[in-house]
């Protein structure tokens, strides 16, 4: 009876919890195909809401400017994140690692305010005293590629400790050279966490409006920064709209790595199993 009771208020509990969260996405999807301004009462299913969406210049500009600005702050800390986490797990003594680890971890533990103002007072001290850069999308991306560089850099730090070393160790051995084991054992080995670090800073700058609010310029606004905007100054069924598809987006997004890293994960299994059974028949002959 008790294991009956907690097997079900574990469920209750969970459903709850996703209710919580995902209720008011349902409800604002819902509401971005009212025929009115309303957020109380549906009034009657339209599309009028995504035909604004489409002449609403703002909001096209928005988007294409944070999908440019993820795009790269996504291969930046995909990349820096990669270094870092190769320098952390690959070589546990050099002068400065519990400096250097610190550094890499802040923005992690920062708020957001304390990293948008520094940068922003950075940015300002280098344009006055070497003419550049100015605010705009670079800064942004300099902002979020700082943050995004952090989450990456624990993903991949994670799947290196992780990985086997005798086969980088074994390819040594057979006379490759350090830069011919990253590039072909390594790197394929923690390619999928890559990819995932490379996901979550993309998301992350996607969805950005603290820092871009510090360190955008005139004129340029990134799509989380016009549907703050446009939330500020009262209701706008439009941005319903924009959010129903950056969610669709996003889900398709996430389906479809998941659905690969499924098949990655099987196809490596079946090559482990067949590299298994020709060592056996190997040995039995």
């Amino acid at each position: 009876m008790k294991a009956f009771v907690e097997r079900h208020v574990g469920k209750a509990w969970m459903a709850l919890t996703y209710l919580f969260l995902y209720l008011p996405l349902f409800f604002m999807i819902i509401f971005s195909f009212n025929s009115t301004r309303q957020d109380t009462r549906f009034t009657g299913f339209s599309l009028r809401w995504y035909e604004a969406l489409t002449r609403d210049g703002k909001l096209i500009d928005g988007f294409w400017l944070s999908l440019k600005v993820a795009s790269v702050t996504g291969v930046l800390s995909a990349v820096l994140g990669t270094f870092a986490a190769f320098v952390l797990v690959r070589y546990r003594r050099f002068p400065g690692r519990t400096f250097f680890s610190g550094m890499v971890n802040a923005p992690l533990v920062m708020p957001e305010v304390v990293i948008g103002l520094s940068l922003l007072l950075l940015m300002v001290g280098a344009q006055n005293a070497f003419d550049w850069p100015e605010r705009g999308a670079l800064t942004i991306i300099f902002g979020h590629a700082l943050l995004g560089m952090a989450y990456g850099m624990v993903v991949i730090q994670s799947r290196l400790m992780e990985m086997d070393r005798s086969i980088e160790e074994a390819a040594m051995d057979l006379g490759a050279r350090p830069h011919e084991v990253f590039f072909l054992i390594t790197l394929p080995n923690i390619f999928q966490a890559i990819l995932a670090a490379f996901l979550l800073s993309f998301t992350l700058s996607f969805d950005d409006v603290v820092i871009a609010e510090f360190l955008s310029g005139p004129g340029v606004s990134t799509l989380p920064q016009v549907i703050f905007g446009y939330a500020r100054r009262g209701i706008n069924p439009t941005i319903y709209a924009a959010a129903t598809l950056l969610i669709c987006v996003v889900t398709s997004v996430i389906v479809g790595y998941s659905i690969w890293v499924a098949r990655q994960t099987r196809k490596r299994e079946r090559e482990i199993a067949a590299a298994t059974r020709i060592e056996l028949s190997v040995l039995k002959a």
